[in-house]
């Protein structure tokens, strides 16, 4: 019963479910998207991520000097069950909502100034 501890102890945490919405919502993000939306520092982001990866929720990929994110559950196994309900039960909440229309608030911005400036991570 260890390890469905430790996944729940992942999910025990409001800085990591946030995070986990947010990956729900796109296929993948950066660090600085996960930072931005939720107004966290790089080390804090990177911490939490870095728990999620290794209770191989998410899975990484270098790009540069940043690293992208996504979901790394296997279909089908306990742990994408345990997902599909959390997201059920995240997309009622208000909180959800804001931190989906925050994100796509950012990812446009994001995308304007990568055309425009050349964003740090896009």
């Amino acid at each position: 019963m260890k390890k469905e501890a430790l996944f729940f102890k992942s999910l025990a945490d409001e800085t990591r479910l946030k995070i986990l919405w947010l990956l729900l919502e796109r296929e993948e993000l950066c660090v600085c998207d996960i930072m931005a939306v939720l107004g966290i520092t790089q080390s804090k982001a990177s911490r939490h991520l870095r728990y999620l990866f290794n209770q191989g929720l998410v899975s990484d990929r270098r790009e540069g000097v940043w690293m992208n994110y996504r979901l790394a559950v296997a279909p089908g196994s306990h742990q994408a069950q345990q997902i599909k309900l959390l997201a059920e039960m995240l997309a009622a909440r208000p909180e959800s909502q804001a931190l989906r229309e925050k994100l796509a608030a950012w990812l446009q911005n994001k995308s304007e100034m990568g055309a425009k400036e050349g964003c740090r991570c896009a």
